[in-house]
């Protein structure tokens, strides 16, 4: 993306920004980002996976950011740094045209209540909802279409794109970014049944974000039933992600698309888990676990390190040979083990 001519920034602004080594024109005007091959002489595009350095000689960019072993390969000006990816996004944000600074307007169609606590430079877009005892923190930026409900507060600096719904009794930190769609403290799956029907268990609890959180577009995160369901601090989730009543997730770590947290779940800092991932109730993940994508996690984990579950894809007439022989395993293994009690040790 490019910046309109009258916006952008020097290399040398950006070499100091990201306290890396220019190499080059310091005095070019950098309009925006791109990949190495779709870049322009006025953007700069990056290296941060080897399997591309076959496009660097080739790239019209202005300048790359790359690790320094890549240097001698770089057709144009540079920026050196030991993590170009972390480079890059840290420029990303400041070519975002969305991170724009909040004007402080609240829409003439927004429908706000008269007690509601709004900070310095809040802006409120059209036909949204705030409802009674709601707080909203400093620069707080509240799109169009949004529900924040009755005695909820949103933490400085956060941002809810379009359509978010963020229930009664919820805690938002600051610098949150909620995605369209995405819904925060919805009713926990939570019902007794007498043994003819269900009745509705009233979730009491409420749901508490830490700073620096981001949830994706159509993503939710229940209520708890009655304790708070509670996700640490610089904790990413990505789309179609659901998080169940009473889950409790560590800082720093990362979900990916439809993974989905049964009740009561304790995942730790600093874990990663691959799109799809299932985890089952009541369990505990340790801090440090990586699992890996489409995988079912029905056990606690109390050691750091990657797992997976399932089979990768094959030729479907493979598949249907080895899924007849794993309705065979439990047969093969009595006959093996009768086998090794007949077998003297020797």
């Amino acid at each position: 993306m490019t910046f309109p001519a009258s916006s952008g920034y020097t290399l040398a602004e950006l070499a100091t920004r990201l306290d890396a080594r220019l190499v080059g024109d310091g005095t070019l005007h950098i309009r925006g980002l791109a990949t190495l091959k779709a870049a322009e002489p006025d953007q700069i595009a990056f290296v941060a996976n080897r399997s591309y350095l076959k496009e660097l000689s080739g790239t019209r960019a202005g300048a790359v950011l790359l690790h320094p072993e890549h240097a001698s390969a770089c057709p144009v000006a540079r920026l050196e740094l030991a993590n170009p990816y972390l480079a890059y996004a840290r420029l990303s944000q400041l070519f975002d045209p969305v991170l724009s600074a909040p004007q402080g307007e609240i829409h003439p169609t927004a429908v706000v209540a008269d007690d509601v606590a709004l900070g310095a430079e809040v802006e409120i877009g059209p036909h949204a909802v705030i409802e009674a005892g709601a707080e909203l923190g400093d620069r707080v930026v509240v799109g169009a279409g949004c529900f924040v409900g009755a005695g909820s507060r949103i933490g400085a600096q956060s941002l809810l794109h379009a359509n978010v719904t963020v229930s009664h009794g919820v805690t938002i930190g600051q610098r949150a970014i909620l995605h369209s769609g995405s819904v925060i403290g919805a009713d926990g799956f939570g019902f007794a049944h007498d043994g003819s029907r269900w009745h509705k268990i009233a979730q009491l609890g409420g749901v508490v974000l830490g700073d620096d959180v981001e949830v994706g577009s159509c993503s939710s995160i229940d209520r708890g039933a009655l304790d708070d369901t509670v996700i640490g601090n610089d904790v990413k989730i990505d789309s179609q992600v659901q998080i169940a009543h009473n889950v409790r997730i560590g800082d720093h770590s990362a979900l990916a698309g439809c993974v989905g947290i049964a009740g009561s779940t304790q995942v730790g800092s600093n874990c990663m888990l691959g799109g799809g991932v299932g985890l089952a109730g009541h369990l505990t993940i340790c801090d440090g676990v990586h699992v890996t994508g489409m995988s079912l996690v029905t056990n606690s984990i109390h050691e750091p390190g990657v797992y997976s579950s399932g089979t990768g894809a094959m030729a479907n007439a493979q598949w249907r040979k080895n899924a007849v022989r794993f309705k065979q395993l439990d047969d093969m293994a009595r006959r093996l083990a009768r086998l090794e009690k007949r077998t003297p040790e020797g």
